[in-house]
């Protein structure tokens, strides 16, 4: 007669071989937050945009599902390197996000731009100009802007001239109230952000280039596996492979080169 020991001993077997028969058992969980035209709902309450398109096209093709949660970007962070959260998608890489997650193949590329009022008058040559004028700039929480972003911000005097917010519609909101005197984004995000909210000719591109780069999606070094990187290395390149991904991204794209 089997004991209530070895009962729970054979059963703990039969799931770690069934699981391992059958791929992943659980649903993974997936951090997003909103970032036009990326990460939103519509009015239909529905969650879209090129990320979250892309996203579900992987899983898919992954045969995987998941979980969506919508979270500060800073704190998905956290929660991808505590192993609460399994997945983040538009993510940059850095040195720093490797050493608690994995990095997937890149599936597209982000431009990052400077952002301010019409009319405004700025000579700014470089990011660093900033410093020459009473000039608050507005960033995310968390969020990468590039190397040389990330140099100037270990200069006390560059720092004091950022401001810090969790999320884009508070930057643009800031701007166009003249708190902060200029922004950086995406230029997709920001001509999705002015047609969803009726903004029109209100913001100036301003004709500096901040940073490029591909971009990836991180899997939690704590909660996933290799093997989870694997599958979905694989079905992003399927996906670009068979045409996929290009029409999906050109789907989005609301500025055309």
């Amino acid at each position: 007669m089997l004991t209530k020991n070895r009962i729970i001993k054979y059963s703990l077997i039969l799931l770690v071989s069934l699981t391992s028969f059958t791929g992943f058992s659980r649903d993974l969980n997936v951090g997003w937050e909103l970032w036009f035209p990326f990460q939103y709902r519509n009015k239909a309450q529905e969650l879209i945009g090129l990320d979250i398109e892309i996203f579900k096209a992987v899983i898919e093709r992954a045969n995987l599902k998941a979980d969506f949660v919508e979270l500060p970007w800073k704190r998905h962070l956290r929660y991808i390197e505590s192993g609460e959260i399994d997945i983040a998608f538009g993510a940059s890489y850095t040195n720093e996000r490797e050493k608690y997650a994995y990095f997937t193949i890149p599936y597209r590329l982000e431009t990052v731009k400077l952002f301010i009022r019409n009319g405004d008058k700025f000579k700014i040559n470089t990011l660093k100009d900033i410093t020459k004028y009473n000039f608050l700039l507005g960033v995310e929480a968390g969020y990468y802007y590039g190397d040389t972003f990330q140099k100037l911000m270990k200069d006390p005097k560059f720092k004091q001239h950022t401001n810090e917010v969790l999320d884009i519609e508070q930057n643009i909101s800031m701007l166009l109230k003249g708190r902060i005197n200029g922004l950086l984004a995406d230029p997709n995000t920001i001509t999705a952000f002015c047609d969803k909210y009726k903004i029109t000719g209100e913001l100036e591109l301003y004709p500096l280039n901040i940073y490029q780069a591909d971009i990836y999606m991180m899997l939690s070094r704590k909660s996933l596996n290799s093997e989870t990187l694997i599958k979905f290395n694989s079905a992003i390149q399927s996906l670009k492979k068979d045409g996929t991904l290009d029409t999906i991204i050109n789907k989005w794209s609301l500025l055309k080169n």
